[in-house]
C-alpha cells in the first residue's frame, strides 16, 4: 500500500510529548482512501486510530497500522425555525470548530471551548465541561467499519452516551473510525452558567450580557488559568474521571469529610471531584520522577521533561492507589494507553 509509511516518530503527535514510533503509519485524508486500505487488507494485522493525540498515552512503539485522522471540512447541513444542523469532518480541531460555529451566529457549544482534541474524538469520550456534555448537542455521526469498509450512520441512542463514555469505548471499541459528526444547535438559546467561575469571569471581562461568544471567552480564560497549555508543557488535560458514587458511599464520605465537593445526579448518587480527592492525598504540585501533578489543578498530570509512557502509567497508579487506600474510591483514567 503506497499510503503507508514506516517508522514515523509520534512525539509531536501526542500532547503529552511522549516518545514512540509508529512502525506503519498512514494519514487518512478521505473516506474512499480509508475504505481502500480496509478492503485491500492493510489492517489485517491490527490498527490504532490517532486523532489529536490529546487523550492518548503512548507506552511504547505502535506496531499495528496507525491511522492518523486527517479529514477536514465543516459546513451547514440544514436550518429551520428551531436552529441549525452543522457538520464537521473528524480531523477538524474541536476548539476551532466551536469558535467557527459561534462566528456564524450558531450557539450551543460555547461551554465546550478550549477542550483539546478533534471533532471525531468528541463523541467517543462524550466530552463535557461547565454544565454541558457534547451529547446534549449531538445529532448523528458517520463511521467506517474497519473490518469491511462499510460506512454507517449512528444516532444518539446508538452511540449509548454516558459520562465520558460511549459505545465506541465499550461494545464497539476498535471497530469503527468516526469520519464526520453533526450537531443540532438551538435558535432558542440561553446561557448555561452553573459554575461560579464562569459567571465571575464574565463580570471580570466586563460583559453586561452573557452572549454565546462572551461565555466562550470567559471559559477560555478560566481554562487557561487553571490548566497548562500542551504547547508549553506536555499533558493530556484532565487525567482522571470524576468518580460517581451511590448515596450510601456519598453519605459516608461526607460524614468523614464534610467539605468534600459532590454534585448530585438524577436518580440518586453523586459525582465527586477527583481533583479534590487527589489533592487531599497530598499530590498537588508533587513530582513522581519526570511526571508531575500540576500545581494549579491536581487532576492534571504533566511531563516535566523526558517522561515516557511507562513513567505516566506508574505515576497514575501511585495516585490511584493512594486515593483507594484513603477514601475507598477507585479513580479511572480518561486517556487511552496505547503501544508497548
Amino acid at each position: 500500500m503506497p499510503d503507508i509509511q514506516a517508522d514515523i516518530p509520534l512525539t509531536a503527535l501526542n500532547t503529552f510529548g511522549l516518545p514512540a514510533v509508529a512502525r506503519h503509519y498512514v494519514q487518512i485524508r478521505s473516506v474512499p482512501q480509508l475504505q481502500a486500505l480496509v478492503r485491500g487488507g492493510a489492517l489485517a494485522d491490527g490498527h490504532v486510530v490517532l486523532g489529536g493525540g490529546s487523550n492518548t498515552i503512548l507506552v511504547g512503539d505502535v506496531a499495528p497500522v496507525l491511522l492518523h485522522v486527517g479529514l477536514r471540512g465543516r459546513r451547514l447541513i440544514a436550518e429551520d425555525e428551531d436552529g441549525w444542523c452543522v457538520e464537521a469532518a473528524a480531523g477538524e480541531g474541536w476548539h476551532d470548530f466551536v469558535r467557527w460555529t459561534l462566528a456564524q451566529g450558531w450557539p450551543g457549544l460555547e461551554n465546550l471551548s478550549l477542550i483539546p482534541g478533534t471533532v471525531g474524538a468528541a463523541p467517543i469520550q462524550n466530552i463535557g465541561a461547565y454544565g454541558i456534555e457534547m451529547a446534549a448537542r449531538f445529532e448523528s455521526l458517520d463511521a467506517v467499519d474497519l473490518a469491511t469498509g462499510a460506512i454507517r450512520r449512528f444516532d444518539a441512542a446508538e452511540c449509548a452516551f454516558g459520562y465520558r463514555d460511549s459505545c465506541f469505548k465499550g461494545a464497539e471499541q476498535g471497530r469503527w473510525m468516526i469520519v464526520a459528526v453533526r450537531f443540532r444547535l438551538p435558535r432558542a438559546w440561553s446561557p448555561v452558567l452553573d459554575y461560579a467561575d464562569v459567571a465571575d469571569e464574565l463580570h471580570a471581562l466586563g460583559h453586561r450580557e452573557a452572549t454565546p461568544t462572551a461565555v466562550s471567552d470567559a471559559i477560555i480564560r478560566v481554562r487557561q488559568r487553571k490548566l497548562p497549555d500542551p504547547a508549553r508543557i506536555g499533558n493530556a488535560g484532565s487525567f482522571f474521571k470524576n468518580p460517581v458514587v451511590d448515596g450510601a458511599r456519598l453519605a459516608a464520605l461526607q460524614a468523614a469529610h464534610p467539605n468534600a465537593p459532590a454534585y448530585p445526579l438524577a436518580g440518586g448518587g453523586a459525582k465527586l471531584a477527583a481533583g479534590w480527592l487527589i489533592d487531599q492525598c497530598g499530590w498537588k504540585g508533587r513530582a513522581i520522577g519526570p511526571v508531575g501533578v500540576y500545581e494549579r489543578q491536581a487532576l492534571v498530570l504533566v511531563n516535566r521533561g523526558g517522561a515516557t509512557g511507562a513513567d505516566v502509567r506508574h505515576a497514575a497508579e501511585m495516585i490511584r492507589r493512594s486515593v483507594r487506600e484513603r477514601f475507598g474510591i477507585e479513580l479511572e483514567p480518561e486517556p487511552v494507553f496505547v503501544g508497548g
